[in-house]
């Protein structure tokens, strides 16, 4: 059991903040939805009800007011399943015209039989919960599939025994956080008996006593809300030169296009949505899969997220905080995928430079970009708007060991970039992580700005090249201290390369020449190694986080390298469990405030698989291209654009190891300007690459690089610098349907 010490502590304090009336307004409307399904599905209906009643249809309309429709779309103020796709309500009509059976048991059969078992468990679910025999619903296997469903239809029909929170995730947060066991994803517990689990811990605090389900479930979120207060910002264009903002504004939503694909809830991955878009704009040049994810994110805006409404590059109309879930309103001429959004005008403002990654309808809003445009707030605002709900801990209250003493200015946890907070949480859960993906993904970047995290110094992460490298080389400096041994001295951040002549000896321990010896002839004196030398100044630090960055992990002979120090990676061995070294004879424990963080080039032939042992102790991140980066353009073509077409058909080739990370179009971590910049970069950088890639066969060249490579020679063609935007644009950047809010690069080429 959990302690439930943290909730109650400040329980009366946080019930008088609370407001209950707003509360008991919104579980007003709440009864009114559950009204209304109890009036058009009544228990008593269940038992002939018919497929065509029950589902979703591909348009989310089709079916009339079916019964997943209203538990998705009509009944939000009860409690929302919104967002994923339509796999949750376990049969549904595919955007096809195909029906979908979730349950495997269930594949095999016609789709009027599979619902006629479906159908039936749902009766039998009713009748349970109406005789109080909750225990009988775990044995209904095919509702299992949609368990977010059931709960809320169970809650629908017996309001007083279910609370309405439908989301596993949150259910289990809130039981922990009330002093009951987390149902983990294993365990087998149902989110309704979970849900039940929960209802009871509630009922055992007197101060509830008399609330509605409602106005407990609206006290937890306001307080202890389990979704992340770091989730991601999104930018979002209301139409084509915001033509659609009065309509936004007026009817308090957002929409977007991209309309013939149908209702973004019948997709369950992103390349299910990249094909059927693939369908309808066939000449996108690869950003279909972007633009899928873009979508899709689009789909799973939560209540509470923010999107910032923009009109071209440059100008911030209004922040928003989503208040409604996704739907495909099919009534609509155009730009039918709509989300409910409350807008805040005070925070219209104009930038000084263009925000070229704005181009596009959906990108996302970096957390200093964020920053910026908080900043930038009229008069009107409050000063606690857009906040995350509840206090959040400085750098002081997060209870992790500093690396540095290095002082800075300390970001909020939810103003971190999302790589970096993910790095640092696998760091805390595994010790150990490899950062992987092709070349230029800015892997090695990552792990410093991870580097300079822990350090205190995470405001650097966005400063100049020079102030980096100073505080990085302040970190990266052995201490000199007289007192100690060196080999027993350590900076907080070391860095190592692994290649193939990198040994045993010099990362743990060995035999190594003394060139302080006396004496002719060879002399051999034992060294500890890097690795050790860490975790001797690590053990007399414990308050401190010692960090080794390995760049090109992958490229040694890690087994060898590493030897018998595997086994004391693992996190419950840190400190605790100790090893013989063979060589030296001394016990060694590896300390638990020592974190290691590799980096992989996923593209480099020369290197196999990594050991399976060393797999299991090490947690791998993928580092894609980020093409949010490059914003940027050179002579009308959007940097952004470029490299997503270009590696579009490097995948189509070779497959995505071997695409080219951002880096390759930045110059001193700013996007290229200049035509000569992006001819250097491309000749010199990027041409070399891919040509390797294709392995001298001039044929392979041609499909990757299209019209640049002549015919004749089969080289890349040399051009003036001037032209090389307007051949890259033609080769590389198509017109059409991943940016509706602009005109296309090779347009303007035309046009020019």
């Amino acid at each position: 059991m959990a302690d439930a010490g943290q909730f109650r502590d400040g329980l009366a304090a946080r019930i008088a903040r609370f407001d209950r009336e707003g509360a008991r307004r919104a579980a007003g409307l709440a009864e009114e939805e559950r009204q209304r399904v109890l009036a058009s599905f009544p228990p008593a209906r269940w038992g002939d009800l018919e497929l065509g009643q029950y589902a979703l249809g591909p348009d989310g309309r089709r079916n009339g007011l079916s019964f997943c429709r209203l538990m998705e779309y009509g009944t939000d103020n009860f409690g929302s399943i919104r967002g994923g796709s339509a796999a949750k309500h376990i049969v549904y009509q595919h955007r096809s015209g195909q029906w979908r059976v979730v349950p495997t048991a269930l594949r095999g059969l016609a789709v009027e039989a599979a619902w006629a078992q479906v159908r039936s468990e749902f009766v039998t679910a009713f009748d349970a919960a109406g005789r109080g025999e909750y225990e009988r619903l775990d044995d209904l296997e095919s509702l299992s599939y949609g368990q977010a469903l059931t709960t809320k239809a169970l809650a629908v029909y017996f309001p007083g025994e279910f609370l309405p929170i439908f989301s596993a995730a949150h259910v289990r947060h809130f039981t922990a956080l009330l002093g009951g066991k987390p149902r983990a994803h294993s365990s087998g517990v149902r989110t309704w008996r979970a849900n039940r689990e929960l209802l009871e811990l509630l009922r055992a605090h007197e101060e509830f006593k008399g609330w509605s389900p409602h106005e407990v479930m609206d006290f937890l979120y306001t307080f202890h809300d389990p979704r992340p207060q770091d989730r991601v910002v999104w930018k979002i264009a209301p139409g084509e030169r915001a033509s659609l903002w009065d309509d936004s504004l007026r009817e308090h939503r957002i929409r977007i296009g991209w309309d013939e694909v149908g209702s973004l809830g019948q997709y369950e991955s992103d390349q299910e949505l990249k094909t059927a878009l693939d369908q309808h704009w066939p000449r996108s040049a690869g950003g279909n899969l972007r633009l899928a994810r873009q979508m899709l994110a689009f789909r799973d805006l939560e209540r509470g997220d923010l999107i910032v409404a923009n009109r071209g590059k440059s100008e911030v109309l209004a922040v928003g905080t989503v208040v409604g879930g996704y739907a495909y309103e099919s009534g609509e001429p155009t730009h039918r995928h709509t989300v409910g959004v409350d807008w805040d005008t005070s925070y219209a403002q104009s930038f000084d430079t263009p925000r070229h990654a704005w181009q596009q309808t959906l990108a996302k809003v970096p957390a200093t970009l964020m920053r910026v445009i908080r900043n930038g707030r009229g008069p009107l605002g409050t000063a606690e708007a857009l906040g995350p709900a509840g206090e959040a801990e400085g750098a002081d209250g997060t209870g992790r060991p500093a690396m540095s003493a290095v002082q800075g200015a300390a970001l909020p946890d939810d103003e971190l970039p999302d790589d970096v907070r993910n790095v640092r949480n696998l760091l805390e859960h595994k010790g150990q992580v490899v950062l992987q993906g092709p070349p230029g993904t800015g892997k090695t970047r990552l792990a410093l700005n991870v580097a300079l995290t822990l350090a205190g110094r995470p405001d650097l992460i966005e400063a100049t090249p020079a102030e980096r490298a100073a505080v990085l080389a302040e970190l990266s400096a052995v201490p000199e201290d007289a007192s100690e041994p060196a080999e027993e001295r350590a900076a907080g951040l070391t860095m190592v390369t692994f290649h193939p002549s990198y040994g045993y000896e010099d990362f743990v321990e060995g035999f190594r020449p003394d060139t302080a010896a006396d004496g002719a002839g060879l002399h051999l004196k034992m060294r500890k190694g890097v690795f050790l030398r860490v975790c001797a100044a690590a053990e007399k630090s414990p308050e401190k986080i010692f960090l080794i960055v390995v760049d090109e992990i992958n490229r040694g002979d890690l087994p060898r390298i590493l030897g018998e120090l595997i086994t004391l990676l693992e996190l419950d061995k840190r400190g605790s469990v100790s090893i013989t070294l063979p060589t030296s004879g001394r016990q060694q424990t590896v300390p638990p405030n020592v974190r290691i963080i590799g980096t992989m080039n996923s593209a480099d032939r020369s290197v196999s698989h990594i050991d399976s042992a060393i797999r299991r102790r090490f947690a791998f991140l993928d580092v894609p291209p980020d093409l949010d980066a490059l914003d940027g353009e050179v002579e009308g073509l959007g940097l952004a654009s470029l490299l997503e077409g270009l590696n579009e058909r490097l995948d189509t080739h070779f497959g995505p190891d071997h695409l080219l990370g951002q880096a390759y179009l930045l110059a001193d971590d700013r996007p290229l300007a200049t035509v000569e910049q992006l001819s250097h970069a491309f000749h010199h950088e990027i041409v070399p690459l891919v040509t390797d890639y294709c392995l001298g066969r001039p044929e392979m060249l041609r499909a990757v690089l299209g019209e640049l490579v002549d015919d004749r020679t089969g080289r890349v063609v040399q051009t003036n610098p001037q032209d090389l935007p307007g051949m890259l644009a033609k080769v590389f950047v198509t017109a059409g349907i991943t940016d509706e809010d602009s005109v296309s690069v090779e347009s303007e080429w035309n046009e020019e």
